[in-house]
């Protein structure tokens, strides 16, 4: 199978998938496919998803974006099969010489020694305990999960050692879950949010081609707060002029579903995912493209995105503040406006090895 095809692919052969095109990645000096000079056809069916291993020296990733509330993070997996157009990771990818388009959700990265890491760096002299962000980049409960398990694992350490977790996905896998997850709750070691772009299951479908339906996400939602987890719905992103109209119908049915709270973003195109959302908006929503774009560029200065702390995720202007009105009068409306209950920190215990000593009491 072929992925350095350079530009669009036929719709046929990347059924399932978000991206309409596989441009090389920005440190990449340009891709060209050409024949082997056999006058043999060459297959080129459906694209298959590729799994490589990465093992890395470290998990935890500290971060200091001043408009983020955490201060540090895990990825078990880079790239993700989801394929969700707008994902704001797509340009992670070009630093591992791949394309952010169709690269970023067909040829995926594993990295199983991940919970062994993340062992050790609990373990590690000075280590502080502060919550530990999972789904913020790329999804733990991506289609892969079912075969790794690295999240689990992870998840494993984390409870063992009463670190606190704050997890974000589009994943029913996350329902897999549930035994450490309410345990975890019960102790205040975990939050959970839930992230619905739309309720239009069609659009959906196209947007995130290979995420749960809405009204799957939803029935997680009511799983984990059966289980005494504490759920945020996320009405992430919000698509100006395509999505937006949603805003209050998505709060009211995450709600309903049993959310405790709720936030929102704007849609954020940084880098490549600008070009990618354009070519998307171009082959699915045509007559809706230019007014989209319209009031992107109208919320970012003229340009496709601000990149600056406290605007990329909510736009300016009179139509992101429209947006942010709604949202504040539908969360006190319905309920959703109540802060999360802070995570545990103090219950933290570096993991044990086999060995040590306290294992033995």
């Amino acid at each position: 199978m072929d992925h350095d095809e350079g530009t669009r692919i036929g719709a046929g052969r990347r059924r399932g998938r978000g991206a309409v095109s596989n441009e090389a990645s920005r440190f990449d000096l340009g891709r060209e496919v050409e024949s082997d000079g056999w006058d043999i056809p060459e297959d080129r069916g459906l694209l298959r998803t590729e799994v490589r291993e990465e093992r890395p020296r470290s998990i935890i990733n500290y971060v200091r974006s001043p408009d983020l509330p955490f201060d540090r993070s895990i990825n078990p997996y880079r790239g993700c099969e989801h394929g969700c157009i707008y994902c704001f990771a797509r340009p992670t990818h070009a630093y591992l010489g791949l394309s952010p388009g169709l690269d970023f959700e067909t040829r995926l990265v594993a990295r199983p020694d991940a919970p062994k890491v993340l062992t050790r760096e609990l373990r590690a002299k000075g280590y502080r305990a502060a919550p530990i962000a999972i789904g913020t980049n790329t999804d733990p409960y991506q289609p892969l999960e079912r075969e790794r398990g690295i999240m689990r694992a992870c998840l494993e350490v984390l409870e063992a050692a009463s670190h606190p977790v704050a997890i974000v996905t589009k994943g029913a896998g996350i329902e897999r879950d549930l035994d450490i997850l309410g345990r975890m709750a019960a102790r205040g070691l975990v939050r959970v949010g839930i992230s619905v772009t739309t309720l239009d299951p069609g659009l959906a479908r196209k947007m995130e081609p290979r995420v749960p339906s809405p009204s799957r996400r939803m029935a997680a939602i009511t799983r984990l707060s059966e289980a005494g987890v504490p759920v945020r719905l996320m009405a992430s992103p919000m698509i100006p002029a395509l999505t937006d109209p949603e805003l209050e119908a998505i709060l009211e049915a995450g709600r309903d579903a049993g959310a405790r709270s709720a936030s929102w973003i704007m849609l954020r195109l940084p880098r490549e995912v600008a070009p990618l959302f354009r070519e998307w908006l171009e082959e699915h929503v045509p007559g809706q493209a230019a007014r989209v774009m319209a009031r992107v560029r109208e919320m970012h200065g003229g340009k496709d995105y601000d990149a600056r702390w406290g605007r990329r995720m909510r736009g300016e202007g009179p139509y992101a503040k429209l947006i942010a009105q709604r949202f504040d009068l539908a969360v006190r409306r319905l309920g959703l406006d109540a802060a999360q209950p802070p995570l545990t920190t103090g219950l933290f215990r570096p993991p044990s090895l086999p060995g040590d000593q306290m294992a033995l009491f």
